[in-house]
């Protein structure tokens, strides 16, 4: 419009600024540029700057996409939290939004709207190391087709993996093994929570287990004072911190596959280095679990005030079918027959009354001691 009112109706470049309200430099500048370039001077020009100073320079971007690819191929966090925390490793400093911004640009990532803000969630958290152990067990499928199965204890408060093993099968003593392990090195907890699967309660079986007070976990933990805490029935989600553990760990031994319980157990030790060590956690405020687990003191179960608690014995029946043990200040025989040579079992002790089992929880006899008497037949 400016450019026609000069050369159509041949108004001064004074007159067209006066009427259209634009300064006579414009209307100056466009005429020379329909002089020059004729029809195309009418198409609408980018108004796009000659130059970002602020964007993220090309050698970042590129070294945002390596870091992608190369934590997505090792079964690692790739995400955009992940990335900014090994970026400022690096001495680089990059928001996380920026990150992320890229990795979407480049088709790395597909936005997931349909999640719940993380604004909802309920989240509770100890509030020390050793406050509050959780344990679960999940499966795992070996290379050759073999079924395992993989027990781990998790700390509440920092994250921080106490144990992880993998075994053929998990019963009521890899769970008491698994735990003393872990306590023998990082102090016993003040509270556990599990599932309610019958390797670590007893609490919906009936029978002599429930008037033993539980099974050998539950009489474990008694003996030394820690609260046992369960979540409810068919919610995981009470058990939420190993849950997300589990997804994680499938998702590093998905692409290093093993072939055998040797080499899963190689690489769950590798794994569990990585996550304790190296790996920042977002509730830890990017910090690592090894590092929230000794920033401050940790809890400490109380002793019970009951001395007559259970006892708890692992032993193996003699080939006489006996188990021998020290009951005050004489060995006692427990008696039970030879058709029940050599096999495993615990034997839990409360006063003058034992009950065996299996490690599997199976009850196989009972026995009131007499302490006038070395040999003590079952009932």
């Amino acid at each position: 419009m400016l450019i026609l009112a000069v050369t159509v109706q041949g108004l001064s470049y004074r007159e067209v600024a006066r009427i259209h309200g634009v300064s006579k430099s414009l209307v100056h500048k466009l005429h020379q540029r329909w002089l020059s370039e004729g029809e195309t001077a009418f198409t609408p020009r980018s108004t796009a700057p000659r130059s970002r100073p602020a964007r993220t320079p090309e050698p970042v971007r590129d070294r945002i996409l390596q870091l992608r690819a190369q934590l997505t191929a090792d079964g690692l966090d790739a995400g955009a939290d992940t990335i900014c925390s090994l970026l400022a490793a690096e001495q680089v400093t990059i928001s996380r939004s920026t990150i992320w911004r890229i990795l979407r640009a480049e088709g790395t990532i597909t936005p997931q709207p349909q999640k719940r803000p993380r604004a909802s969630w309920q989240r509770f958290c100890a509030e020390q190391p050793n406050e509050l152990w959780q344990s679960d067990t999940t499966h795992w499928r070996l290379t050759d087709g073999q079924e395992v199965e993989i027990i781990g204890w998790i700390d509440d408060h920092a994250r921080f993996v106490t144990h992880l093993s993998c075994h053929a099968r998990i019963s009521g003593r890899t769970v008491t093994d698994t735990f003393q392990q872990a306590a023998a090195v990082h102090g016993f907890p003040a509270a556990t929570l599990t599932d309610n699967g019958n390797i670590f309660t007893t609490r919906f079986a009936g029978g002599i287990l429930a008037r033993t007070g539980g099974n050998a976990f539950e009489t474990l933990l008694a003996l030394h004072g820690i609260t046992q805490k369960n979540g409810r029935p068919y919610k995981p989600t009470t058990q939420g911190k190993i849950e997300r553990f589990w997804q994680t760990l499938k998702k590093r031994l998905a692409v290093r596959p093993a072939s055998s319980l040797e080499e899963l157990q190689r690489e769950l030790d590798e794994f569990v280095e990585h996550y304790n060590q190296h790996r920042p956690h977002r509730s830890l405020n990017r910090r690592t679990p090894a590092f929230a687990y000794t920033l401050i003191p940790k809890a400490a179960p109380t002793q019970p005030d009951d001395p007559n608690i259970w006892r708890v014995r692992y032993d193996t029946i003699d080939a006489h079918g006996k188990v021998s043990l020290r009951f005050g200040n004489r060995m006692m025989h427990l008696g039970y027959g030879r058709g029940l040579a050599r096999t495993a079992v615990i034997v839990l002790i409360h006063g003058l009354y034992a009950v065996t089992i299996t490690p599997e929880g199976e009850v196989i006899a009972e026995h009131l001691i007499d302490p006038n008497k070395g040999y003590q037949a079952k009932k």
